[in-house]
């Protein structure tokens, strides 16, 4: 079954952040990531309000662990990690 990667996130260091997105993607990719949101319109309701949201659909819940702990991933979040507030959960689908 597959598993998403859900994360919502305020840029604070554009340039920093590119370094991060251009990095990330790559390693996503690498493991069968497939951006399903990235940006765009959207709406909050409830809870914290950040205006970049992202989905990424996996393989699987032990694939979309994998990619996040993974070097080439890790390396890329050293750029996001001092450039951004985020979260980001991994959520099995149904």
């Amino acid at each position: 079954m597959p598993a998403y990667w859900i994360t919502n996130t305020e840029v604070t260091d554009a340039e920093s952040y590119g370094k991060y997105a251009k990095l990330a993607g790559p390693a996503i990719e690498s493991f069968g990531g497939k951006f399903i949101v990235r940006g765009g319109k959207h709406q909050q309701f409830e809870g914290r309000d950040r205006a970049r949201n992202v989905v990424v659909e996996f393989a699987d819940f032990d694939t979309a662990v994998a990619c996040y702990n993974s070097p080439a991933y890790q390396e890329a979040l050293a750029f996001a990690k001092d450039a951004s507030t985020r979260d980001l959960v991994v959520v099995e689908g149904a």
